[in-house]
């Protein structure tokens, strides 16, 4: 799970790996594999960071009580 931040600047926690596409146009948008979408103010740089250290700690066998980079 990552946490994003939408326009209004309420966190939310999306599920790394349901996420199908990331779209900057220009606000970034997330498009889940249900089809959910979730309009961010990360960029999607900053979501592919939050992407790979989750599946970093996560293979790496961390708790997940320690995932928010």
């Amino acid at each position: 799970m990552i946490k994003v931040k939408r326009l209004n600047r309420t966190d939310v926690i999306i599920n790394a790996e349901l996420i199908e596409l990331v779209e900057e146009t220009p606000d970034t948008i997330i498009t889940l594999t249900n089809g959910h979408k979730f309009l961010v103010l990360d960029s999607s740089t900053d979501i592919i960071n939050k992407v790979i250290a989750y599946k970093q700690k996560i293979y790496a066998g961390h708790s997940l009580k320690n995932i928010e980079p």
